[in-house]
């Protein structure tokens, strides 16, 4: 039997299904180098900065959150979402709805911090990463970093890009 999601319904009463949301960052510096975490207490390997969408967020409101919580007081630039995906999280939670966003990085000190307190962290060319044989996190895909490296060359020099309008309830 299928695993049943939980539903919210309209006042018209048409279902929605609902997911938890988890939002990757991955950040990128003019050097076209990603920015990886790697927890000493998590063990999960190398990762790109995650967490998950709070009530009343905009995905890229959540994922901006998310950067300061774990990567300190730094400058990012948002482009676009490179990617997303479900994905079965645990028994709990069978479908999650991963968004991957793409991130300039601008300036500042990277101060690992929240929950990915007390981390290593690199700057990693795409190139670099296969050649160490890295481990990664189940949420850092490496051919996604090489599609968010891409996607960078092509959004980095258009300037000031649009944020998302406040949305009307």
């Amino acid at each position: 039997m299928p695993a049943k999601q939980p539903a919210i319904f309209t006042e018209k009463g048409r279902p929605f299904t609902t997911s938890a949301i988890a939002l990757q960052a991955i950040i990128i510096n003019e050097n076209e180098e990603i920015l990886l975490l790697n927890s000493p207490t998590r063990n999960q390997g190398w990762q790109v900065i995650s967490g998950a969408l709070e009530a009343g967020e905009t995905v890229l409101a959540g994922t901006l959150r998310e950067v300061a919580e774990e990567a300190g007081d730094v400058q990012v630039r948002p482009l676009g979402v490179v990617h997303s995906q479900t994905f079965h999280y645990d028994e709990s939670v069978q479908f999650m709805v991963g968004i991957y966003y793409l991130l300039a990085f601008e300036e500042g000190d990277v101060v690992p911090g929240d929950d990915m307190a007390g981390s290593a962290f690199r700057w990693w060319r795409v190139d670099e990463l296969a050649e160490a044989n890295l481990r990664f996190h189940p949420s850092t895909i490496p051919w996604m970093l090489r599609r968010a490296v891409d996607l960078y060359r092509l959004w980095r020099d258009e300037g000031e890009r649009p944020l998302q309008p406040t949305l009307k309830t």
